[in-house]
C-alpha cells in the first residue's frame, strides 16, 4: 500500500512550506541527477508531465530522441532537514519514460524493479541492510577537497579522539528526521573513516536511500567546512571504503526464507541456493558491485575487503560471503565486497538476480571456508578451488563482457552504455603514469 497520495502531498508542501522540489533520477553510474521545479509547478509534475533533455546524461539516449519524462514515485517524498526552514527543499525520486509512456529501458531503477518484478513472481520480497563506509577530509583554502586530516582515529573511537564525531551524530539525525532508520554508527579503522548502517529494508527503498544518503552526508559535510567522499581507496596504506550488502529473502508475510533451526548452520535450501548463485556469477557482476579503476585497490589482501570467491558460515570475515552470527528472523548473507562507489540498483538488481538464478537451478554452494583465507598457502587454495575476485577493472570487464546473463539482466541498453563508458574508463588508466611509477623506474632505468 502506497504511503501518499498526490493530495498527500499537495497538502504536505503547502503546510510545510515548501518552496522547491527536486525530481531526482540516477544516470547508469548511479550518479545523482535532478529537475528542480517551484511548489507552483507541483501538480504537473505529478501528473507526470515533466520533460527534461535525456540525451545531457551519461548512457541515456542520442539527441534525436532526447525527449524523456519523469514520472514521481509519490512515496519517496522526503523535505530535507538540512536546507532552509523558510521555502523548505523536499524531493521525488522518479523512473524515467518515454514519449509513449513505455518505461525507458535505460534507466537503472528500471532495471532493479524488473528484478524485483521476477522475484515476487516467485514468491519472494527481497531485504537489503547496506553499510555505508566514507572518508571525511579537510578542504583547501579554496574549498577543493583534499585527502588531509587532523584525526587519528581508528575502529570504534570516541571524541575528542574522533573529532568528527559531532559530524556524524548531525548526519545521523537529520537521516532520521527524513524517515531513515539508523541502525548504527561509528569511526571506521582508518584515519577520517566513519561507518553508517542503514535498516532492513525492501530492494527499491534501499537503493533509493542509499542514494540519498550519499547526497546527505557530503551535503552535511561541506556544512561542517569537510569534503565526504565516498571513492573506494582515497589514500594507500589504509583500509578503503566498502558497501557490506546484507541480504536475505522474505515472504509475501515478511517471514524470513533463509531460516532453517534444523540445519546446522540455521540456513534453510532457499539460503544455500541464493548464495550458490552469487558465487557462481560472482566474478561476471564484479564490474558493477566495484565499477572504479580506483576499486580494485581495495581489494586486496591485508585491508579488511575480500580478496577469494569463497563463504563462510563462521563469519569468517576474509571471505566474500559471510553468516553473521545472528539467527532466527535476523538470518541474513553479508556480501563484502561492493563499495560505495556502486550503483546501487545495478548492483542489487545484479545480486538478486544471481541469487534468483541460483535458486532457479538448485545451486550447490561449495564447502564453508571457516579459516582465514589471506593466510592459507597457495597450494590449499587451489586444492579448494577458490577463485579470486578480478585483481583489476581490466579483469572485471573482461568476465562482464563475456556474460550472457548480466546481458539479460541490466537489458541490451544498460548493458552496452556500460560497458563502453567502463572501457574507456580503463583505457585512459592505463595510458596514465602515476607518481609511483616515476618514484619507481625513473633513477633505476
Amino acid at each position: 500500500m502506497s504511503r501518499y497520495s498526490k493530495e498527500d502531498i499537495v497538502r504536505m508542501v503547502e503546510e510545510e512550506d515548501v518552496e522547491f522540489i527536486r525530481l531526482q533520477f540516477t544516470d547508469i553510474f548511479g550518479m545523482l541527477k535532478n529537475v528542480a521545479i517551484t511548489a507552483s509547478q507541483l501538480s504537473r509534475a505529478l501528473d507526470n508531465r515533466c520533460m527534461f533533455d535525456g540525451s545531457a546524461i551519461e548512457g541515456f539516449v542520442r539527441i534525436e530522441e532526447s525527449d524523456m519524462y519523469l514520472y514521481p514515485d509519490y512515496d519517496t517524498f522526503e523535505i530535507f532537514p538540512w536546507r532552509p526552514q523558510q521555502g523548505k527543499v523536499a524531493r521525488l525520486m522518479c523512473d524515467v519514460y518515454r514519449p509513449n509512456g513505455e518505461p525507458f529501458e535505460g534507466d537503472p531503477r528500471y532495471v532493479l524493479k524488473k528484478v524485483l518484478r521476477e522475484a515476487s513472481d516467485m514468491g519472494y520480497t527481497f531485504c537489503v541492510g547496506p553499510e555505508c563506509e566514507f572518508f571525511l577530509f579537510h578542504t583547501d583554502e579554496e574549498g577543493r577537497p583534499t585527502t588531509n586530516t587532523n584525526e587519528m582515529a581508528g575502529y570504534f573511537d570516541v571524541g575528542p579522539i574522533d573529532t568528527a564525531e559531532n559530524v556524524r551524530r548531525d548526519i545521523v539525525m537529520n537521516l532520521e528526521e527524513m524517515g531513515f532508520v539508523v541502525e548504527a554508527s561509528h569511526h571506521e579503522l582508518a584515519p577520517g573513516q566513519h561507518e553508517v548502517d542503514l535498516e532492513y529494508m525492501d530492494g527499491l527503498t534501499a537503493a533509493d536511500n542509499i542514494v540519498t544518503f550519499k547526497m546527505a552526508v557530503k551535503a552535511i559535510a561541506r556544512r561542517h567546512g569537510l569534503h565526504a567522499t565516498f571513492m573506494p581507496k582515497p589514500k594507500a596504506g589504509v583500509n578503503g571504503s566498502g558497501m557490506h550488502i546484507n541480504m536475505s529473502l522474505a515472504d509475501k508475510n515478511g517471514q524470513n526464507l533463509f531460516v532453517d533451526e534444523t540445519d546446522k548452520n540455521g540456513l534453510s535450501r532457499a539460503a544455500y541456493e541464493f548464495m550458490a548463485g552469487i558465487l557462481a556469477h560472482m566474478r561476471e557482476i564484479t564490474l558493477l558491485t566495484n565499477p572504479l579503476v580506483n576499486s580494485y585497490k581495495r581489494l586486496v589482501p591485508g585491508y579488511d575487503a575480500p580478496v577469494y570467491v569463497a563463504w563462510s558460515a563462521s563469519a569468517n570475515r576474509s571471505a566474500l560471503l559471510r553468516i553473521p552470527c545472528s539467527r532466527g528472523e535476523e538470518t541474513r548473507l553479508e556480501l563484502r565486497c561492493p563499495d560505495s562507489a556502486v550503483n546501487p540498483y545495478l548492483a542489487l538488481a545484479a545480486c538478486l538476480a544471481a541469487g534468483l538464478d541460483g535458486i532457479r537451478k538448485h545451486m550447490e554452494p561449495p564447502a564453508s571456508v571457516d579459516t582465514n583465507i589471506f593466510v592459507m598457502p597457495e597450494e590449499k587454495i587451489r586444492e579448494l578451488q577458490i577463485e579470486r575476485l578480478p585483481e583489476t577493472l581490466g579483469d572485471a570487464l573482461e568476465a562482464y563482457e563475456g556474460s550472457s546473463f548480466v546481458r539479460q539482466v541490466l537489458g541490451g541498453h544498460v548493458f552496452t552504455k556500460y560497458l563502453e563508458a567502463k572501457r574507456t574508463e580503463w583505457k585512459k588508466f592505463r595510458a596514465e603514469v602515476t607518481d609511483w611509477e616515476v618514484e619507481e623506474y625513473l633513477y633505476k632505468f
